[in-house]
């Protein structure tokens, strides 16, 4: 009976260090999801993402040490299966965890700061794809919409001004 009520309580273990796992995981990945470039943002996903990423850090470290006692209560007596996955599990843990203290954002959105240019007649641009335009004195310039998207900023000079060209 007592051999029982410990693999009871072993697969309890499991369960609880399952359910930080996916919490901590989930706090991650969901806004990560949700914010990418070129792609289309339902409003209210948008601001449940953006709750979510802004209250992440705290939990993500909790969810993280909770899920490594467990991991090490649970190591002992386990097979060598147990513990690949107890180690798969806790690298995407901690992974998790560290990437929701990273602005990650600035990997993905970061400005351009030299851009590169090409004549109208060169570029290869579709006639239906829209830019942004700007002209000062007699030199102009147009981003494509499709690049400042991903970008979200350009630094430049036009016209002998400097510009932040941004979308």
């Amino acid at each position: 009976m007592r051999e029982f009520s410990n693999q009871q309580n072993r697969g309890s273990i499991w369960t609880v260090f399952a359910t930080f796992a996916l919490v901590c995981t989930a706090l991650f990945f969901i806004p990560a999801f949700v914010i990418r470039p070129f792609s289309y943002y339902a409003p209210r996903a948008l601001v449940v993402a953006m709750a979510i990423r802004h209250h992440a850090p705290w939990p993500t470290l909790i969810a993280a040490l909770i899920c490594l006692g467990l991991a090490l209560s649970l190591w002992r007596g386990a097979n060598w299966w147990r513990r690949t996955v107890l180690v798969a599990v806790m690298v995407i843990v901690t992974f998790s965890a560290t990437m929701a203290r990273i602005n990650y954002f600035e990997w993905m959105f970061h400005p351009v700061a030299s851009p590169g240019f090409e004549a109208e007649g060169q570029s290869k641009l579709d006639a239906k794809e829209m830019v942004l335009a700007i002209r000062f004195g007699g030199d102009a310039r147009a981003y494509p919409i499709r690049e400042m998207a991903y970008h979200h900023i350009v630094n430049d000079v036009v016209g002998g001004v400097p510009v932040a060209v941004t979308y």
